[in-house]
């Protein structure tokens, strides 16, 4: 069943937001409230097994990471509300049933049709469960999060159970294969003439070192990576595999082996990314490269979608004043990225994955979410306010000379990332 109205505890969380905002920002209120229904009564289905599937949106299938995002802000209330958190601790079990399903897996169907986004996807795996194989290291992160979220938001523990337990083993076993990809199964092609679109190399992808990092065909835009050590993928598993030690630890579960594969992988990765993912901008700055393949190559940029390098604060891999995340901000928010974009009415970070001159909502979220700076923030959320096309719900990307112009009439990941830096600007935050 999908929620019809808009729960108490919510409803109360959005009167709250109102009264905060005020007649001077009474828009920011406005989108807040429209952008935080948007997502419970258009992309929620609970089933009566007690798990809960959540459509992208304009996409009839769930991706593991854009669900996760989708509920992080209901977060703060669900303390305070046992059936909200239900419901996201329902999000968690059919995350990690789906995990067990296929770990290779990037989006799933809600039942077994057999429906694809590809039907020309050629695989050494197939189920009527996928709508697509694409391998991204932070799908396997973003369940993990969420259900360490749930525990720290809440207490709430029922979320760690057996399924729990052998979904992690398959994210590890991935994990540790992926280390060095020249044992890894996983391959993937799609025949068409988009190069983001397939890996190259018989579908296993450009050669690579083994640096200690976990390898990742696809970015979090589900584009093709062009090295494929993802740097902030491999940031957000350091930080999740934390998550899996204190779990496993004693804080809720007791197994030894789980802990000592987990912080092998943190120590690892981490490792990797100091020896390997590191490189220099223009002014001589030690900088962390988008991604690298640890023969010499790398590429200077940054991608919208989170996990990203300006993202790293945010997902817990550093803290915001670290002297190599903010040369390394400072490059991506210049020409020296080139997806970066300034214009008459934005600017900010945008993606291969849309249009030149397209800035994204959730990547103008992150970066003031991720600066020191209250009165910016208040200008990004003005910004994201007078861009929405009188939508009242936040777009993919928006084009940053004219707002009348974008992709997607409405994207939910972007408009609870708008939800987010709302509460965010108020001291309203998700614990971590």
């Amino acid at each position: 069943m999908a929620y019809t109205e808009i729960p108490s505890s919510v409803a109360a969380f959005m009167r709250r937001i109102t009264d905060l905002c005020g007649e001077e920002h009474a828009g920011w209120a406005e989108n807040f409230n429209a952008c935080f229904a948007n997502t419970l009564t258009t992309t929620v289905n609970r089933h009566d097994d007690g798990t809960t599937f959540l459509l992208t949106g304009d996409i009839p299938a769930m991706w593991l990471r854009d669900s996760t995002a989708q509920l992080r802000p209901y977060l703060p209330i669900a303390a305070g509300d046992d059936d909200l958190a239900a419901m996201i601790e329902g999000l968690v079990r059919q995350q990690f049933r789906f995990i067990t399903i296929d770990p290779y897996a990037n989006a799933f169907n809600e039942t077994p049709s057999g429906a694809s986004w590809d039907k020309d996807d050629r695989s050494d795996f197939s189920s009527p469960w996928l709508w697509e194989r694409k391998y991204e290291v932070d799908s396997l992160c973003y369940p993990i999060q969420l259900a360490w979220l749930l525990y720290a938001n809440t207490g709430r523990t029922s979320q760690f159970d057996d399924e729990f337990v052998a979904g992690v083993r398959r994210i590890l076993d991935v994990f540790e294969t992926e280390r060095d990809h020249t044992d890894s199964p996983y391959f993937f092609e799609r025949d068409c003439d988009l190069p983001t679109e397939s890996l190259e190399n018989n579908g296993k992808g450009s050669p690579v070192a083994v640096t200690g990092m976990t390898w990742s065909g696809f970015r979090p835009s589900d584009d093709a990576c062009t090295y494929h050590y993802l740097v902030p993928s491999n940031m957000f598993a350091a930080v999740v595999m934390g998550y899996l030690e204190r779990i496993f630890g004693g804080d809720v579960l007791d197994d030894p082996t789980i802990v000592a594969r987990a912080a092998d992988l943190r120590r690892s990765i981490t490792d990797g990314i100091a020896r390997h993912a590191t490189t220099t901008n223009r002014d001589g700055e030690t900088i962390w490269a988008y991604e690298t393949d640890g023969l010499g190559h790398y590429n200077v940029m940054d991608d919208s979608n989170v996990p990203s390098l300006m993202a790293a604060p945010y997902l817990g891999f550093c803290e915001p004043d670290d002297p190599t995340y903010l040369a390394t901000r400072r490059t991506l928010l210049s020409d020296e990225n080139p997806y970066y974009y300034e214009g008459k009415y934005l600017r900010g970070i945008g993606s291969p994955h849309t249009p030149a001159n397209y800035v994204w909502p959730i990547a103008l979220a992150i970066e003031a979410m991720t600066g020191d700076d209250h009165d910016y923030k208040a200008q990004v959320l003005d910004r994201l306010v007078a861009t929405d096309a009188g939508t009242h719900l936040m777009h993919e990307g928006i084009d940053v000379n004219d707002p009348t112009k974008y992709t997607r009439e409405w994207f939910s990941w972007s408009n609870m990332m708008f939800c987010e830096l709302v509460m965010d600007y108020f001291d309203i935050r998700v614990k971590r």
